[in-house]
């Protein structure tokens, strides 16, 4: 994460307040004019009461004084103009997109659906289905044919006639004519959403009415219903399915063979490298990503995956349709609670088809609370303009004429479209397939989504009216960027790059500067107590460190480890309570830990160099800057407090 975010997060952190309107709002105080108000004053002083570490900020009067000096920053920032610089309008701007995303949408319905979506992630339906291929843009007439063609095959299931049988004969899903429309198990985001809904609302040994997606229309039979199984993460060695009987009796041989050493104790991974022929998997021992029901191709090795009781068990051999496996368990992972899985919901909620039922939502209330004028004449003028090349994709949007001049939608009353805005917006949609004739019905189509697009694009661009919340956000992120740029600008950069300033603030305040006493040490720390023992004998004869880790750190394993360097007292580094005196400590104990002191060298108190210190020099010098630059801030501008108000917010906040 770039500092520059980590930052402005704090600046955001430290003036934000909570969204309540305050109607009885009275000025606070004024710079060169500018009101400020007593609302945003005590909500940001209640946001930050119980994150400030200093008491002195906590005291109204201080807080003042801090909240005075955010404002004249602000104020001199747009002094500055740095409000009209390319980069910051650019970030802003897409901060803002990325904000407005959370409120382009309809809140309850998204709950609603991810209620939803939980509860059906508890179940795990098994279905077949036929589908009638349909275009998702076919007329009228194609669309009722595609239909009726449906519910005829479902009457012959409904007379008794096998489901299998007649997905084989009628299903246009190329993979119908070898599994029989058979889906096998899935749940919920595997299927797309209407199809998820038939199968889910369709009881066991049922079959739906035609459901229409964007492939055509299907009829769903449900042929089981089950908890759902959560997840497994397996290994498997595979021998892929022979070609002929000879080769096949090889193949279940070699496979038995596998198994018996797996069975005598040699490794499963080993055994996979060497003999699997899944080479997506043999390198990494067999180990297979993470899955649920339905996420394989083969149910049969789902089946045996899922059998399996405890991390570790293997299976019989066995095959599925891609040959032979041998499977070990790895880990199980049994569905998650709701609050584990929310927010994941969410976010796939809105990429999903479900999507389209939370933009409805939205595009209705919008219709309701925004009045439309439109202009009848211009848009038949518009309309005429679109031939038939649209349906090859060869149609050009024509030149701007008197004829297209005016208001094609006047959005409440405020908004202007033009008809040339239309005519553009219908350019853009000629890549999608359209069965639909004659062109005038596309057209008139495609107008009420323009006409949904631009109130969806007005709505956006009026959400500080809409919402107090975003509006609030926006200020905050807004004040932050630009303070960022001006403290980078007037301080930090200032600070980093003044040597000379730099150097003569840390001669001015060097006693501020100071090392506690130290000591020049190797410190030796271990869990065994026989280990500690051993280096200090060895220690005791005198040998070196990297003598003492030679011997007692064997065997890929690490028994002492030695910190080596120089350290204040009170150091965290050190051993806690122990007495620094030249030369080996006794063995002291902490916790787990055996530690051994050797000290070599004891270094008394003074002055650290300027390199020594020079990140807190830095740290300091920015403060002073910017303390000295807050005066001269107050200098710079006319500031009028309204004291009596100030009195009265005191009062309120204390109470």
């Amino acid at each position: 994460m770039k500092l520059k975010h980590v930052l402005l997060g704090l600046f955001v952190a430290a003036n934000t307040f909570s969204y309540a309107q305050d109607k009885t709002k009275k000025v606070l105080f004024n710079i060169d004019n500018h009101p400020f108000y007593t609302d945003e004053f005590s909500r940001v002083y209640k946001k930050n009461l119980d994150l400030v570490k200093d008491e002195s900020q906590k005291d109204l009067d201080q807080y003042l004084d801090l909240f005075l000096g955010y404002k004249l920053k602000i104020q001199k920032a747009n002094k500055l103009g740095l409000q009209n610089e390319a980069n910051y309008i650019a970030e802003l701007k897409s901060y803002r997109t990325q904000l407005s995303r959370n409120y382009m949408t309809d809140t309850k319905v998204t709950k609603e659906l991810v209620d939803e979506a939980y509860k059906r992630s508890l179940k795990e339906i098994k279905a077949s289905h036929i589908l009638i291929n349909v275009d998702e843009n076919a007329s009228p007439a194609d669309t009722l044919k595609a239909y009726n063609q449906a519910l005829d095959i479902r009457k012959k299931a409904i007379a008794g006639e096998d489901f299998g049988d007649l997905a084989a004969r009628f299903s246009q899903d190329p993979s119908a004519k070898d599994n029989k429309g058979d889906l096998g198990y899935f749940s919920v985001f595997r299927m797309v959403y209407p199809f998820e809904t038939a199968a889910y609302k369709t009881k066991k040994g049922e079959i739906s009415m035609p459901v229409r997606t964007r492939f055509g229309y299907h009829l769903v039979k449900v042929n089981d219903i089950r908890d759902n199984r959560g997840q497994v993460t397996v290994a498997h060695i595979m021998l892929m399915k022979a070609e002929n009987p000879i080769e096949g009796e090889a193949v279940k041989n070699t496979i038995e063979d596998i198994y018996k050493k797996i069975k005598q104790g040699e490794s499963f991974e080993t055994l996979a490298q060497q003999f699997s022929q899944d080479r997506s998997s043999a390198g990494k021992g067999g180990l297979l990503q993470r899955f649920g029901s339905g996420e394989l191709s083969s149910e049969a090795f789902e089946n045996v995956a899922f059998s399996l009781k405890n991390s570790g068990d293997v299976s019989e051999p066995f095959q599925s349709q891609f040959g032979w496996h041998i499977v070990k368990l790895i880990e199980k992972f049994p569905v998650r609670d709701f609050a584990d899985t929310q927010t994941e919901f969410e976010s796939r909620v809105r990429k999903d088809d479900r999507s389209k039922l939370i933009d409805a939502s939205l595009n209705d209330k919008l219709t309701k609370k925004y009045a439309v004028e439109k202009n009848a004449k211009l848009y038949a003028k518009a309309a005429k303009l679109v031939t038939d090349k649209f349906y090859t994709q060869e149609w050009e949007v024509p030149a701007a004429t008197k004829e297209l001049e005016g208001n094609l939608l006047v959005i409440n009353k405020e908004k202007g479209i033009t008809a040339m805005n239309f005519l553009e917006f219908v350019n853009t949609q000629q890549k999608t397939k359209w069965g639909l004739k004659p062109i005038g019905k596309v057209v008139d189509q495609l107008y009420g989504k323009f006409i949904q697009n631009q109130l969806v694009a007005y709505y956006n661009d009026n959400l500080e009216k809409e919402n107090p919340e975003f509006a609030n956000v926006m200020d905050e992120y807004r004040d932050g960027l630009l303070l960022f740029d001006l403290m980078e600008k007037e301080i930090w950069n200032k600070a980093k790059t003044d040597t000379l300033g730099l150097k003569a603030f840390y001669e001015k305040h060097v006693a501020d500067y100071q090392w506690n006493p130290r000591v020049e040490a190797n410190v030796f720390s271990s869990t065994k107590e026989e280990a500690i023992q051993q280096t200090l004998k060895f220690l005791k004869k005198k040998k070196s460190i990297d003598f003492i880790k030679e011997q007692l750190n064997k065997d890929n394993k690490v028994s002492i480890m030695v910190k080596s360097g120089v350290f204040e007292e009170g150091s965290d580094a050190l051993p806690k309570h122990q007495k620094l005196e030249l030369g080996l400590s006794d063995v002291f104990k902490d916790g787990n830990y055996y530690f051994i002191t050797q000290v070599t060298k004891k270094l008394p108190k003074g002055a650290k160099t300027f390199e020594e210190t020079k990140g807190k020099v830095i740290n300091d010098y920015q403060q002073y800057l910017e303390s000295k630059w807050v005066d001269d801030l107050k200098k710079e501008f006319t500031i009028k407090v309204n004291k009596d108000v100030f009195t009265q917010v005191k009062q309120e906040l204390q109470q």
